[in-house]
């Protein structure tokens, strides 16, 4: 299944869809004995668990044959971010990607050693934009707005002290993350949460792509472009941290409830890590990539 959340004209509330090749499908329209099929976002859906996953996906194989009227193309709704607003921070991973490493290090002149376990930090609730939007340049706060393309992991089974082996049966789906980040920030508050977590700063979508359907998320390419230059170019292969190893040891101790978000770290190419350093300017084109999932396209826009 591929969902996503999207509003319209007529209804500008947001609301749980799913997308069948070039259509969305409107699954608060679908009703089986008058009752309504599906609930109205998709972190309710996620937090209902299997057995309304399955039936949200029988209702949607059916409907969508039978219901034409209550499908749209893509260009005739908003699209939101997939959960527009978190119950939590989302979870993120750093230094992930080795040659990453050696490029932050050398930008930051710190040591370029690979970490031994994955560095945690968060972003904050308010970061999380739709796919489409706009990213606020927050100019008079930051002078080094730069990209990070990522995987995005969506936990759908809780859990916690969970073995990396059976790490990926409690993941709901995968979409597509920017970890857009104010460098100058990050660098001087020490902490990374700061930098991480101006309004805005968190592209997500276009949509959730479940488990059963995405494959492994070790074999995917990422990618990056600004006004159509590529940036970032890698394969999540080339994670130093499984999504499975980042799955155990998050929940060393620590609930990972349905609905979290994980972000699982960016590959070589950001713009603090280039000679010369590049930052992102208002009017900037931003297209971040996950094969098998889909593209982000944000304009950067100065506030």
């Amino acid at each position: 299944m591929r969902y996503l959340t999207f509003s319209t004209v007529d209804n500008p509330l947001p609301r749980l869809g799913a997308l069948s090749g070039d259509r969305i499908f409107d699954l608060q329209a679908a009703q089986v004995d008058g009752r309504r099929a599906a609930p109205d976002t998709l972190l309710e859906l996620i937090q209902l668990g299997p057995d309304a996953w399955a039936g949200a996906r029988a209702v949607f194989e059916a409907e969508v044959r039978l219901k034409p009227s209550a499908t749209y193309v893509r260009d005739a709704v908003r699209w939101h971010a997939p959960i527009p607003r978190p119950l939590k921070n989302v979870f993120c991973v750093g230094r992930n990607y080795a040659a990453h490493v050696k490029e932050g290090a050398a930008a930051l002149k710190t040591d370029a050693k690979l970490p031994d376990i994955p560095v945690f930090f968060t972003k904050a609730p308010t970061t999380v934009n739709g796919p489409y939007d706009d990213v606020p340049r927050h100019a008079e706060v930051t002078g080094q707005v730069d990209w990070e393309a990522e995987l995005g992991v969506i936990i759908g089974r809780a859990g916690r002290n969970i073995a990396a082996a059976d790490a990926l049966s409690h993941v709901f789906g995968y979409t597509v993350i920017n970890d857009v980040t104010a460098r100058d920030l990050q660098k001087g508050h020490t902490q990374w949460f700061k930098g991480k977590s101006l309004d805005g700063s968190c592209p997500m979508g276009p949509i959730v792509v479940t488990a059963d359907e995405f494959g492994d998320p070790q074999d995917k390419r990422i990618s990056l472009r600004v006004n159509g230059v590529t940036k970032q170019d890698a394969r999540t292969s080339d994670m130093i941290f499984t999504v499975a190893t980042i799955i155990e040891s998050l929940s060393k101790g620590l609930t990972l409830e349905p609905g979290d978000i994980i972000a699982t770290g960016t590959p070589e190419g950001v713009g603090m890590g280039r000679t010369p350093q590049e930052w992102l300017q208002d009017a900037d084109v931003v297209e971040t990539e996950v094969e098998g999932i889909g593209i982000l396209r944000n304009v950067v826009r100065n506030v």
